[in-house]
C-alpha cells in the first residue's frame, strides 16, 4: 500500500487517538470473553463470536440468549436491533469517504465502533479537516480492534477467574464517557446529550436494546431542531 508521508502520519494519529480510549475498551473485552465462558462455549466458539460481531453489547446479548436457549434467528435478529446505531453513524461519516475505492469499505464497515467513529468525526471537523480520511480511521479502527480481541482473548483464558469484587464493569460506561465529553461543543449537542440520556433511561425496559435507539433519535432530532432554530435567528438579525 503506497501511502504518502501524511497518511502514514495522519494513521499514527489515529492509533494515539485510540490510546485514551482504550481504558474503557480492554475490561469491556475481557468483560466479554469471560462471558463467553460462563456461557459454556468452547475456545474456539468464544473467539469465532468476537471476531464475528465485534461489538461488545451485542456479543453480551448473544451469550446472554445463547444461555436462554434462544433460536439462532431470535440472536441475530437481535444484535442486528442493538447495531442499528451503525446505520446513522454509517450515514453521517460517508460523505467524507466519497470517491473512496469500493474495495476499502467493507473493511472501513467492518471496523466502524462507537469509538473509531468518534474519534474520525471529530478530526474530520478540525478547523484543518482530514485530507486523508481512510487512513486516520484505519489507524483508530484498527487499534481498537486489535486490543478488543486481544482481551477478549484474555477473558476466555481468565474464565470466571476473576472476582466481581475487581469491578471490571466500569469500562463500559467510562468508555462512552470518554467519547461523550469531547463531543460536547456547542449548545446543540449539549441538549443532544442531555435528551438522548434522559431516553435512555426512561425507555430502559425496552426489550433488545431498544432504549439505545430511542435514545440516538431522539437526540439527534432534537439537536438538529435547535441548531436549525439557532441557523434561523441568527440569519434574522
Amino acid at each position: 500500500m503506497g501511502w504518502c508521508d501524511e497518511e502514514r502520519d495522519l494513521f499514527w494519529k489515529g492509533v494515539q487517538g485510540a490510546m485514551p480510549l482504550l481504558l474503557g475498551v480492554i475490561p469491556f473485552a475481557i468483560i466479554c470473553g469471560m462471558a463467553s465462558m460462563d456461557a459454556g462455549l468452547a475456545v474456539w466458539q468464544a473467539v469465532g463470536i468476537s471476531l464475528v460481531i465485534f461489538a461488545g453489547a451485542s456479543q453480551l446479548a448473544v451469550i446472554h440468549l445463547f444461555l436462554l436457549g434462544a433460536p439462532l434467528l431470535v440472536m441475530v435478529l437481535t444484535a442486528l436491533v442493538i447495531n442499528l446505531r451503525f446505520v446513522m453513524y454509517s450515514a453521517s461519516i460517508a460523505p467524507h469517504f466519497h470517491g473512496l475505492s469500493r474495495r476499502w469499505r467493507p473493511l472501513l464497515t467492518y471496523l466502524l465502533t462507537d469509538q473509531a467513529y468518534a474519534l474520525s468525526l471529530t478530526r474530520f471537523h478540525e478547523p484543518e479537516g482530514c485530507r486523508y480520511p481512510l487512513a486516520f480511521t484505519l489507524g483508530a479502527g484498527g487499534t481498537i480492534f486489535f486490543v478488543w480481541q486481544l482481551f477478549n482473548a484474555v477473558g476466555i483464558l481468565l474464565g470466571a477467574g476473576v472476582p466481581e469484587s475487581w469491578g471490571l464493569d466500569f469500562g463500559v460506561p467510562l468508555t462512552f464517557m470518554a467519547l461523550l465529553v469531547p463531543a460536547v461543543q456547542d449548545r446543540p449537542t449539549l441538549v443532544a446529550a442531555l435528551v438522548s440520556s434522559v431516553t435512555a433511561v426512561v425507555t430502559f425496559q425496552c426489550p433488545y436494546g431498544l432504549n439505545i435507539i430511542f435514545a440516538a433519535l431522539m437526540g439527534i432530532g432534537a439537536g438538529l431542531i435547535l441548531d436549525t432554530t439557532g441557523e434561523g435567528a441568527s440569519h434574522e438579525s
